[in-house]
Parts: structure tokens; sequence; C-alpha cells
């Protein structure tokens, strides 16, 4: 019987994307073998495995989007493709031994906490359960597709899907099509599919600033200089780790640093579009990075293409042909691609979690959730969220965040096993004190300066992202305070 085949654990950690295998790793160097990782797929690899769209990449430099634990010398680019990605967080599962630890095809649907125990009783999909003292919720922000309500939606004829959910058996070549969207994973699929679709038309609500992509091969040379001299690619994750450290006091630290960088995303796009009109329509309204920032070199050129057309007018429904939009014109299209994002706010929306007294977990942050660190919440004894609430980047490497989570969690796990406690529970005083210090804090960020973005809860909170340098995160879950919270023997 593997170790995952049993029913009892002292840990238990749902999902196996970074955030997962970043907690297993850690565990096993405390020396806690008592560990499942619970996977609703058949393999590891979280949003890396799910989104396999075209152009699929990462926005962060790969020698820093990668564990400190694990490096991989042989990155072919500057910034990694999915599949490589992918590939990656498959051998780090197999060399850090974390595939015993695994069960696949184990879909979590809610927890609860017995308070006499000190047990999460975590319940499957099929109906089986399982047992642990701490919980841990790595299953990501990023795994709910946000479907956009448009009238008329169930009326189109051809076939139409979200791009992390990618039909990988619908040809494109020659067909009319629709992507509805223009964010992250649209300004990758838009260059990537434009040559072989017959018409592309690209529906965007609002302009995004997209900032030039220094992306390039790295030589045979640089992989053999990584591979056998350490110092070299410790230097380089080093070099990125501190320009994003840079970068983002843009965000963090006032208007000044903005300028600096809307000056470039203009430049970019006057670089790109030749043409006022069309790059009229594709320049933003807001302040730079109020939004999620992009990152593409190709992404304006596809619109130079004759034909690709941008849809700037807004949709007003789906019909069985195509899409109409507000002025009246109907496009016909064949097949319709929704790059419209993720429930991000809602991504504990499909777990029932109950902790002390019963209570829900989705009940009780009633949308605009509070947490200590984004990792503890208080009625919710002995868990531990992963890339919770507060703690996502508007730039640099959500890697190193979830390194840092995953130390503090398991310095929580250990707190329990070497004092001989039944539960954890944050104070509700010191989650409250770190909620109010937070959003004070993000009132003066660019994040604050007036759009609507996927980092607000509906009341207009930014639940979404960490007010600061990571250097800072790091520092303040580097130790576990027990005095922040109520310890029950």
């Amino acid at each position: 019987m593997s170790r995952a085949d049993a029913r009892d654990f002292e840990v238990a950690i749902v999902g196996t994307g970074f955030s997962g295998l970043a907690v297993g790793h850690y565990l096993k160097q405390a020396g806690i073998e008592s560990f499942v990782l619970l996977e609703k797929a058949a393999e590891v690899g979280g949003t890396w495995r799910e989104n396999t769209y075209p152009g699929a990449a990462c926005d962060v430099m790969s020698h820093l989007y990668s564990f400190s634990f694990a490096p991989n010398p042989r990155w072919s680019r500057v910034y990694s493709p999915q599949p490589e990605i992918l590939a990656y967080l498959k051998r780090v599962a197999a060399d850090e031994g974390l595939l015993p630890h695994c069960r696949f095809h184990a879909e979590v649907r809610g927890a609860d906490f017995d308070e006499a125990s000190g047990r999460w009783t975590v319940r499957l999909a099929d109906g089986s359960t399982v047992r642990a003292r701490s919980l841990m919720l790595g299953n990501g922000g990023l795994h709910l597709p946000a479907t956009p309500e448009l009238p008329g939606r169930e009326r189109f004829e051809g076939p139409a899907f979200h791009s992390a959910c990618w039909d990988h058996g619908v040809d494109l070549r020659g067909k009319r099509v629709g992507v509805i969207g223009t964010g992250a994973s649209a300004i990758q699929i838009v260059p990537s599919i434009a040559a072989q679709v017959a018409q592309l038309h690209v529906f965007q609500r609002s302009p995004a600033w997209v900032v030039p992509r220094l992306d390039r091969a790295y030589t045979p040379l640089e992989q053999a200089i990584f591979a056998r001299l350490p110092l070299a690619r410790r230097a380089q994750r080093a070099a990125i780790y501190w320009r994003n450290e840079l970068t983002s006091l843009a965000f963090v630290r006032g208007a000044r640093f903005a300028k600096l960088a809307e000056r470039m995303g203009v430049e970019h796009l006057r670089a790109s579009v030749p043409d006022p009109a069309l790059r009229s329509r594709l320049t933003p309204s807001y302040r730079l990075g109020c939004k999620r920032v992009l990152v593409s070199n190709d992404y304006f050129r596809a619109f130079l293409r004759p034909n690709v057309e941008l849809v700037s007018e807004g949709i007003a429904e789906l019909t069985a042909r195509g899409v109409r939009t507000v002025d009246g014109r109907e496009r016909d299209l064949d097949v319709l691609v929704c790059c419209t994002g993720f429930r991000t706010n809602a991504y504990l929306s499909k777990l029932e979690v109950r902790g002390a007294g019963g209570r829900e977990l989705n009940e009780t942050w009633h949308g605009a959730p509070e947490t200590f660190l984004g990792l503890t919440v208080s009625g919710f004894p002995n868990l531990c969220l992963l890339m919770g609430p507060n703690t996502g980047l508007g730039s640099s490497s959500m890697v190193f965040m979830i390194e840092a989570q995953a130390r503090y969690a398991v310095q929580c796990v250990r707190a329990l096993r070497e004092r001989a406690l039944v539960s954890l529970d944050v104070r509700a005083e010191v989650q409250r004190a770190y909620d109010e210090e937070i959003q004070r804090k993000l009132r003066d960020t660019i994040w604050a300066s007036g759009c609507t973005s996927w980092y607000q809860a509906p009341d207009g909170r930014i639940v979404a992202l960490w007010p600061g340098l990571t250097l800072e995160y790091w520092a303040r879950t580097r130790r576990l305070d027990l005095d922040d919270y109520v310890q029950r023997r």
C-alpha cells in the first residue's frame, strides 16, 4: 500500500501545482512523512496542466519562476512555455519523492473540522474521506474559469470554449474565430492563431497596458554555464529578483515610478502600431498597473494583419451564427473563444469548508475575504491557505511567495506536533488588525487608482494583491509567532 492509500494523515494538501509540491517538499525536509497530496486530475501540474491554449507561456522569467530548492539550468528560454513548466513540475514531483504521497482522481468537495479531536475530515467526490490534523488548500486562484453571462450564449451553434478549457479537437485553420477578452491569455492566443485562421475578431472591453517581452532562447553555452557553475545560476536568479522588486515600487510606492513604466508602454505601442486610429483604441485610459500589466512583443502587431479585427464596440448578444455588437452589426463566426479570466474572488466556492462551530468559510467571508498573512483564518483551526487572499503580485514571481507560505505552513504543523497541541487558531483581533493594515496600505497603491479589475471584491476592496515588496512578505512569514494564535491542548 502506498503512502497515499491510507485514511489518516498528519497533513492533507489539496492540489499538486506549485503550492502543493512546495508544501510537500518542506514537510519532507522537516522529517514529516505522514501527508497526502489530493489531486482531482491524473497527474501533477495545477494551472500549468490545465492551461494548454496556443502560445501559453509564463510572464515571469524562468530562473525566478521555479523553486529555489529545485533549480533548472536547462530552461530553453528567458520566459518558459507551458509544456516546459509542466515537465518541470512533473520532474520536481518525481525527484523530491512526492509521487508516492499523491492520490490522483481525488477531487475534494469539502472538509469539516472536529474541535474535540482537532482533526479535519476531507470529503472526496467519490464519497470517500481522508482525515488529517492539518489541512492545506493549494488549489490556487486560477482554476475556476469566468464565463461571461452574455445574452443568447446558448444559441451559438459553433464550438465555444474558455481558454482554460481549450478544445484541441477543434481545427482553427481557415475558420472565422472570435476571441472575447484582451487579458493575459488573449495576448498569447491572438498572435499564435492569427496566421492560421481565415478571420479573427478580437472583442475588447477595455485596452490593456502591454510592455515588451525581453524573451530569447538561452544558448547551449549559457545552459552549460548554469549547469556547471551554480553561482552563475544563482546570480541570474538574484538579478531577475531584484529587478522585479524595483518594478514593484511602481505599483506600491506612488506615481513617480509608474510614470516611467507608462512611458515604456506608450513607446512600445507607438513602435508596434503606426495607425493612429488603431493605436488610440489600444491605448488604456487608466494608470499602468491598475489592472494586470501584460508582456508581449507580437500582440499589437497581430492587429496589423488584414484578417485580424479589433472590435471595441460592446457585445449585445450571441446569435446562432456569431456575435452582435451594440451598434447592431453581426459578425459571423465558426468558433468562439472566451479569454475572460478566472473567478479569483470565489476560488474556494466549490469547496464547503466548515471550521469551529460549523461555520462555513465562504459564508464567513461573504465575498470579502479576511485572513492573517493570507494564510490562516480565525475560526478555522489547523487550516492554511496557499496563494490566499492579498498574497498575489502585480510583478515578480508567485513561486517566491508560495515558498514563503509553505515554510510558514510547515512551522504550524511542527508546532502542533512538538507542543502536543490539539489546534492552532489565529486570534480574531490579530487577523482584524492585519486586514486593516493591509487595506490601509492598498489605498496608496496604483491598484486603487480608479479602475475596476479582478483584483477587487464586489465591494471594491482589493483582495488579491500584496501591498508591498516580496521581501517584506518573506520577512513577515519567516518565523511563526505563536502569540498570534490560540493554542489548545
